[in-house]
């Protein structure tokens, strides 16, 4: 369907898994008894703003927040109505993952109103399964499946997650400090934008389950319990993930500090080696009277030899006293 207006997909829900499809004729004539509506909209739509503004019956309060350009995940009642905010991780074609998308869902008896502004794989999921004879069969059951989706495309993302924390463990000894530091501080920053939105997702959901409306049934409010308890699972999960990386960090850090102490001990060594020989070439250099040698033809040899074998004799002790 074109969505130039706004408008993405429209279904009128039979109650038995399948849907018929709408557009904006077949919107506007739609009847409650009917079925349950779902329109799908874009809220940079023109049309889809008006729509949502005059005529899907909400109020201004919940138009306003539906149409926002970014909202954090809440829920709001409305007499026989919900007003609901999650988030999804980011799957479209070259986004980061965390760069988290948001839907607004508005829902009532009659009445599911779906919004958003970058493309929702959870909502393509439930756009196939009604096409299929196999989607949400009411409102209650639609937030419910919603949910359920959300956290379906979450969990590779945060697994993939754990997976690069275990392989840099596993890596810390032998792969190279530059390149560890930089794939730890992408993992880190990714877990942090995903518990960002996930904890207040998390009330959301928890919220969802102790709603007393008479289209939320018992079995929905138990599908919203598992991906209450899944959402937990997948913040401790984050948690877990963001706590290893940072002890990693600590250990490539510890990595970096043992190279430069060598580095820096290592010159030190060499420095103490060459001291005593710059002195002597610095005393011989100064051009007073009386320097030694400066009329013989082996003084410079004298003195070559004499630096060598001092140097030699330093390294040694060096040695003994057990400093290299």
């Amino acid at each position: 369907m074109n969505s130039d207006d706004g408008l993405i997909c429209a279904f009128t829900l039979d109650a038995a898994g399948g849907g018929q499809e709408l557009d904006w004729t077949g919107i506007k004539s739609w009847q409650p008894e009917q079925g349950v509506l779902w329109v799908h909209l874009d809220r940079t739509g023109e049309a889809a703003e008006r729509w949502v503004r005059n005529d899907s019956g909400m109020s201004p309060l919940i138009a306003n927040s539906l149409l926002q350009e970014d909202i954090r995940p809440r829920v709001l009642r409305q007499g026989d109505s919900l007003h609901v905010a999650l988030r999804g991780v980011n799957l479209n074609p070259g986004a980061d993952p965390e760069d988290m998308v948001g839907v607004r869902v508005w829902l009532n008896r009659t009445l599911i109103v779906t919004i958003r502004h970058r493309r929702l794989m959870a909502i393509n999921d439930i756009r196939e399964d009604l096409q299929a004879g196999r989607g949400p069969r009411g409102p209650g059951e639609f937030l419910a499946t919603l949910a359920q989706r959300l956290m379906n495309r979450m969990g590779p993302v945060i697994e993939n997650l754990e997976e690069a924390v275990d392989d840099f463990e596993d890596e810390i000894v032998s792969a190279p400090v530059a390149r560890l530091r930089k794939e730890l501080g992408s993992v880190r920053r990714q877990a942090i934008h995903l518990r960002r939105y996930l904890s207040p997702q998390r009330e959301v959901i928890t919220h969802l389950q102790h709603e007393s409306l008479e289209w939320l049934t018992d079995a929905d409010r138990a599908d919203l319990r598992e991906t209450g308890d899944r959402t937990i699972r997948y913040l401790e999960d984050l948690e877990s993930a963001r706590e290893r990386a940072a002890v990693v960090q600590e250990e490539v850090l510890n990595r970096l500090s043992d190279q430069m102490n060598k580095a820096m001990y290592l010159l030190s060594v060499v420095a103490a080696i060459l001291l005593p020989p710059s002195l002597i070439t610095g005393l011989f250099g100064i051009n007073v009277g009386g320097m030694p040698g400066v009329e013989g033809t082996v003084g410079f040899t004298a003195v070559v030899v004499g630096i060598a074998v001092l140097a030699i004799v330093e390294f040694l002790v060096l040695r003994r006293l057990k400093w290299i």
